[in-house]
């Protein structure tokens, strides 16, 4: 039995194991969704605790008080946000899907918006991962050639199985494997990352045994006895083949005496993929840095790294943390080895626990990091990563710790994947913000016609010839349960039809900024809401002979028409306000509409109208409600949605005005994290990379 250096979780494969088995984190979108959750429903609350105490104190009967808001508070919490965000999420995965990229995590799509360092593993990631061996070996044993080497490095791999990887699959299709028909293989250890090489004990025909090895040049080299003009040697030949970017593989086998000896080196190229520099290009375009992490050589790295484009300062696993005797990170990271990591444009000779710990300095600097990787020792990094990414023709470990797999060959289906999570992204902030705005105005609106028009105050005394009768006026303002339910379930359910809009994707990574949601929500919300109470005013004052709607042709309206337009009037307002919220800084009209999307605004608006128009005349809740269909005037429907959009070119300015001041003072803006770059042009050295909603 060999003799092991550690055993259980302290091997290789443990400690991947162990990386692999950390706690799952709740995603950044959860987060986000529970605190703008948190912050309406606080409000709501205090709101409508108010709104109660208010209706009990003005005598109230507390069951009416206690009905009219519940209503209120279950109307005015999205209880849809989740679904609605959840549904573009789904839409955008199908969309990915098309490109290439199978979504896992559907969380993950929000994150990827907002990576700002993508790691990237080299071999079948950046380069076509298609071994090519060479005609030219470097010998240091007399009489051995390249079909020696190549049957010595058969011997060292499980040649009447399957390839396991990349070079087993290059060796044994080069070696002649029918010469191998009467050697047994008595043992065999595996490749393992930290060792970085394949043994194989054979038996020949004639009973002589040994063993046989390849790998990497440094790790064979050690296993032979000291020969300085022999290492020499090979210290040049390595840097030689490195320099030129050509890969190699050392071969080496016991003698006799049972000394290991390096038989020579077996020459091979991996090339790049023909899209890889392209990509990476236009991922430095939309802000997002791409640091290199392999474990091939040095020299080797440095060279794919300059045909890449990706700059040469690579690093080296001697100034990298290593996990604790607990296999829990160091404490120091950021501090001891954060701007190293930072700095550097990419990393050689590394150990899967390497490729995870640097994850997981730049994700404690406050980056969001991509990984992609496609093999087992990239697997814990992808799992620690805030979007792992399998490429194509991975392992089970990598896809399974992956939140996006992929499907074609190359990197350039991750650009795709980012301005299409960055166009969702986009979708998902134009519905929160009409969400937050419409919450707030529903709310506020109540609040202050509740507190402030009180309907009885307006009844003329002594009453009109021509005042309705058996109309009771209430005691407080109030819309019937079912026309709160009509405007949620209207407005929020077309609203799933967002994730279709037409949206331009950021050129850089997109943060969440609740701060800045919720001003330019309250914003909106103010404008809407206003206009709702203007109108009320204006409505309830409509039997004052010099009142505004006296002067406008519109007098005397019942309060079953009062209930009935302030319903039309609300509808209106919330899903104009979504026509103007998903332009953000622009006026709503730079955007063009998707069909779906003006397809569900029309169908809500229209049944709002259609509604509004010929509800029977009724007293649902004890509430008058009258159709403006059957009573003069007959023009009211037409001056609701005149005056709502009317508003709506107010509200506009309003927000593009509050945009532009926020800009220019710089309110709420987050502190702006850039990272260093790789020049492309002259013309443009670096990327600003994080944008912040």
């Amino acid at each position: 039995i060999r003799d092991r250096d550690c055993t259980g979780k302290y091997t290789f494969f443990g400690k991947t194991a162990s990386m692999l088995q950390q706690e799952t984190e709740m995603s950044n979108l959860q987060k986000m969704l529970i605190r703008v959750m948190v912050v309406l429903v606080v409000v709501s609350c205090a709101l409508c605790s108010i709104v109660f105490a208010y209706l009990l104190s003005h005598h109230t009967r507390v069951r009416e008080a206690l009905s009219f808001t519940v209503v209120l508070l279950v109307a005015s919490i999205p209880i849809a946000i989740e679904i609605v965000c959840t549904t573009t999420l789904a839409l955008g995965s199908k969309q990915l899907a098309h490109h290439g990229a199978i979504v896992t995590r559907l969380a993950a799509i929000e994150d990827l918006a907002g990576i700002s360092c993508l790691c990237s593993d080299k071999t079948g990631t950046l380069t076509m991962n298609k071994m090519v061996i060479q005609d030219n070996p470097m010998i240091y044993v007399a009489g051995e050639t390249q079909y020696s080497l190549l049957r010595y490095a058969a011997m060292a791999a499980k040649w009447h199985e399957p390839p396991r990887d990349a070079l087993d699959t290059m060796v044994l299709r080069q070696a002649d494997l029918s010469s191998l028909d009467d050697v047994v293989q008595v043992d065999y250890m595996p490749f393992d990352p930290t060792v970085k090489r394949t043994e194989g004990t054979v038996r020949l025909k004639d009973g002589t045994v040994f063993k046989t090895t390849k790998g990497a040049p440094h790790v064979i080299q050690h296993l032979c006895k000291s020969n300085p003009t022999i290492e020499e040697r090979i210290k040049n030949d390595v840097t030689k083949l490195g320099e030129s970017g050509t890969r190699c593989l050392a071969v080496g086998k016991t003698n006799a005496a049972g000394d290991w000896e390096l038989l020579g080196l077996l020459t091979f190229l991996d090339p790049e993929r023909p899209d890889s520099k392209a990509t990476i290009e236009q991922a430095l375009v939309n802000g997002v840095e791409v640091k290199m992490i392999t474990g091939d050589h040095l020299l080797i790295a440095k060279e794919m790294s300059r045909r890449l484009g990706l700059g040469t300062n690579i690093g080296t696993p001697e100034n990298l943390p290593m996990l604790d005797a607990d296999g829990k990170p160091p404490k120091d990271l950021v501090t001891k080895y954060g701007n190293h990591i930072l700095n550097s444009d990419g990393f050689a000779q590394v150990f899967p626990e390497h490729k995870f710990l640097i994850v997981e300095t730049l994700r404690q600097m406050g980056y969001k990091i991509g990984m992609t990787g496609d093999g087992v020792n990239d697997a814990p990094a992808l799992k620690r990563a805030d979007v792992g990414v399998a490429v194509e023709g991975a392992t089970d470990a990598a896809r399974a710790a992956a939140d996006i797999v992929f499907t074609k060959p190359g990197l350039h289906t991750i650009v795709h994947g980012i301005i299409l999570s960055r166009q969702i992204f986009e979708r998902m902030k134009s519905f929160l913000t009409y969400r937050i705005a419409a919450t707030l105005q529903l709310l506020v609106f109540f609040f202050i016609a509740v507190l402030s028009l009180r309907p009885t105050d307006y009844e003329p005394n002594p009453l009109p010839k021509n005042w309705p009768k058996d109309e009771k006026w209430p005691e407080f303002f109030h819309l019937p349960v079912l026309m709160l339910m009509l405007i949620t379930l209207l407005n929020d359910g077309t609203l799933i039809s967002i994730g279709y809009d037409r949206v331009k994707a950021s050129r850089s990574p997109q943060v969440w900024n609740l701060r800045r949601l919720f001003l330019v929500s309250g914003a909106l919300a103010l404008i809407a809401c206003a206009s709702s109470i203007l109108l009320l005013w204006m409505a309830l004052d409509s039997w004052n002979p010099d009142g505004a709607f006296h002067k406008l042709g519109l007098g005397d309206v019942s309060f079953g028409q009062i209930t009935t337009m302030m319903y039309l009037k609300v509808s209106i307002s919330d899903f104009l306000t979504l026509f103007s919220s998903r332009t953000h800084s622009k006026p709503f009209w730079r955007t063009k509409f998707s069909p779906f999307l003006f397809a569900g605004g029309c169908l809500a608006l229209t049944t709002s109208t259609i509604v509004a128009l010929t509800w029977m005349k009724s007293n649902p809740d004890h509430v008058a409600t009258h159709g403006l269909a059957y009573r003069k005037p007959k023009a009211l429907v037409v001056f609701v949605w005149g005056y709502s959009i009317g508003f709506w070119f107010i509200q506009d300015a309003f927000k593009v005005l509050v945009y532009q001041t926020v800009k220019k003072y710089k309110i709420f803006r987050p502190k702006q994290i850039l990272l260093p770059t790789v020049p492309l042009s002259e013309s443009f050295k670096c990327f600003e990379i994080c944008s912040f909603v």
